[in-house]
């Protein structure tokens, strides 16, 4: 599912030395945000477009590419997803988890979809200009 918002202040992940990935923002549906954290310094940004929001004239034809871009689909959501990595020491990871599964929609919220979620609450920084 996606996500509200992501922890986006690096003093909020206790224990964790390194993280990275990209992740699916609810109010951003058709764009991937990409996240990097080494100790003190955090950083998230445009990380792209799912190919879910490509027009398959634009998607690449060769069979690898397809094959990977179909290996992350899954029906009604495409290939949009989270795919975050933490690495630590002393780090509680229940409560990281826990932490980062209270910010996935929940199923209602997943099933009124994108025209509703670009309304929801965005602390993340805007990736363009308005």
């Amino acid at each position: 599912p996606s996500i509200r918002f992501l922890l986006h202040a690096y003093n909020e992940l206790d224990g964790v030395v390194r993280s990275k990935g990209y992740f699916w923002l609810a109010s951003r549906p058709e764009f991937a945000g990409s996240w990097s954290q080494a100790g003190g310094i955090a950083r998230q940004g445009l990380g792209g477009m799912w190919w879910a929001s490509v027009p398959k004239g634009r998607w690449p034809e060769d069979a690898e590419s397809l094959k990977f871009i179909m290996s992350n689909w899954i029906d009604g959501i495409g290939d949009a997803r989270q795919e975050l990595v933490f690495i630590g020491m002393d780090m509680n990871e229940s409560e990281l988890r826990n932490r980062l599964d209270s910010a996935l929609l929940t199923d209602a919220e997943m099933a009124e979809g994108p025209q509703k979620w670009r309304h929801y609450s965005d602390p993340v920084e805007p990736w363009f200009e308005e």
